[in-house]
């Protein structure tokens, strides 16, 4: 205990800050909750949403309510930690609990999952959780070796596309990129193309399926629906699960065979049962890293068009370097001696995270700790980190709300400690303890390919931002592109 200035006793955290009350309030039962999930999709936006608390009360630490909200969820209520320094609480399993909350204040339905829990919605401290993350450690060992021929595939087909369509005007990328990533993905990982297995539609059976579980969290789903509407129908009440059932058998055949042999590894190096290893193959692949590589990948691009032709030229001399000196070939040593390149990849992440929130709920009391105040949050609350906010945050970053393409080059990356994309510090690594992304090192591995193999076919590309799908990833037009003059 310290004395405040007022003579009377006031209580300290154990790094000696003073412990206040958190501001902020949940409003009106019922009414405040709407109100804030309408204001969170459509009159504000997420960013805005997340600002204006913190402004108001003053504090990067906030209770607030967080959508979708009631109906969907039986308590909208959070805390939110909008920081460098109080985001972390969220990595540390001794203070927080990760049991079904994955996706927030609410949780889809495990039919979608033919029943099961998948090891994203378990808890550190559940014995299943150590044996699937052991398991998705050796599928990303196992497979190592093909995910450059994969994405090289997948890719060239992708931007060969779009130079055909570029003759008749601007071509979308993300429709593009749909198919191609989860083509990618899918040979990467079991060494067959589902596009070539299931037929074209396999992406969009996919989509429809990830669309199920994730529609509580998107927005904008067609300008043809009016706002109002779309709300009903997105935010109040779950999408019949019966409805992508066939869609999801497709998947299911699909992975059962050609993930035959990783079953059998699952079955006799990890004790995990057909069903489980099955349907956590499915969500590994088609939830986490097709779903997270879609949008990151339109991210880059976002980034790199705002980076301009400068940045473009300066990339390019970089990769082709780099190649060169590894006798014309990508390699995991040449993308590793990409200084630049790793440091683009690392700043679109910093800034615009795959995922936006990590959730976790308090295993007992808990002290959390701004830069300059701490806050006691109660066992069971709620707390809810809006990453592109704590990834911003001016006392870590300078000129922290811009793109600047080199901030994690030589001194600084000393930064990567605060870049949070992966539930967890860029400087720590995935363990079965952890909550930490499995596939951290394949994300960062992906978004340099897909820099490098954009200046190795080009010197330089057109394309705009023309807003936002889903409200989760930027919507990319190409405009045109320039061939690489050497190549």
């Amino acid at each position: 205990m310290a004395e405040s200035r007022t003579g009377t006793s006031q209580e300290q955290s154990p790094s000696g800050l003073p412990i206040k009350p958190i501001p902020g309030n949940y409003g009106i039962p019922i009414l405040s909750p709407i109100y804030d999930r309408l204001h969170y999709y459509y009159f504000q936006g997420h960013m805005s949403y997340f600002k204006s608390h913190a402004a108001k009360n003053n504090s990067t630490v906030v209770r607030m309510n967080m959508a979708p909200g009631i109906f969907m969820s039986h308590n909208p209520r959070v805390v939110a930690v909008l920081d460098a320094k109080s985001f972390r609480v969220l990595f540390d399993p001794s203070k927080v609990e990760k049991k079904d909350i994955v996706t927030g204040t609410y949780m889809p339905s495990l039919s979608l999952y033919s029943g099961i829990r998948p090891m994203a919605f378990l808890d550190t401290t559940e014995q299943l959780h150590s044996s699937l993350k052991s398991f998705s450690f050796h599928l990303l060992t196992s497979r190592k070796s093909h995910f450059i021929p994969s994405f090289h595939e997948a890719y060239s087909s992708l931007f060969d596309l779009v130079e055909t369509k570029l003759t008749s005007g601007p071509v979308e990328f993300n429709s593009l990129n749909q198919s191609s990533v989860f083509d990618f993905t899918c040979n990467a990982f079991l060494g067959a193309v589902p596009s070539e297995v299931i037929g074209p539609s396999a992406s969009n059976k996919a989509a429809i399926w990830l669309l199920f579980q994730l529609h509580p969290l998107v927005s904008r789903l067609t300008k043809f629906i009016p706002w109002p509407i779309e709300d009903l129908l997105l935010h109040c009440v779950p999408l019949p699960p019966c409805l992508t059932r066939s869609d999801y058998k497709a998947l299911e055949e699909f992975f059962s065979k050609a993930g035959e042999s990783l079953l059998e590894d699952a079955a006799n190096k990890f004790g995990l049962s057909h069903h489980v290893a099955l349907h956590n193959l499915i969500f590994m692949t088609t939830f986490n890293a097709n779903a997270g590589f879609k949008i990151f990948m339109t991210i880059l691009l976002k980034w790199l068009t705002y980076g301009g032709e400068t940045l473009h030229r300066r990339l390019a001399q970089e990769i082709r370097s780099a190649v060169k000196s590894s006798n014309g070939t990508i390699t995991l040593n040449a993308l590793e001696n990409m200084e630049l390149t790793k440091s683009v990849v690392s700043e679109a992440l910093r800034l615009d995270p795959p995922v936006e929130n990590q959730f976790g709920r308090a295993r007992t009391d808990i002290i959390i700790e701004s830069h300059d105040t701490a806050f006691r949050v109660k066992k069971g609350e709620v707390i809810c980190g809006y990453q592109p906010l704590a990834m911003r945050d001016e006392k870590v970053f300078t000129n922290a709300e811009e793109f600047i393409p080199d901030r994690f080059v030589g001194e600084g990356k000393k930064l990567l400690e605060y870049v949070y994309w992966s539930n967890g510090p860029e400087t720590v690594a995935p363990a079965t303890g952890n909550k930490q992304c499995s596939g951290k090192d394949m994300v960062l591995l992906v978004g340099r390919l897909f820099v490098a193999h954009i200046f190795l076919r080009y010197d330089t590309f057109s394309a705009v931002h023309d807003g936002m799908l889903l409200g989760l990833e930027p919507r990319m037009v190409f405009k045109s592109v320039k061939k690489a003059s050497d190549h």
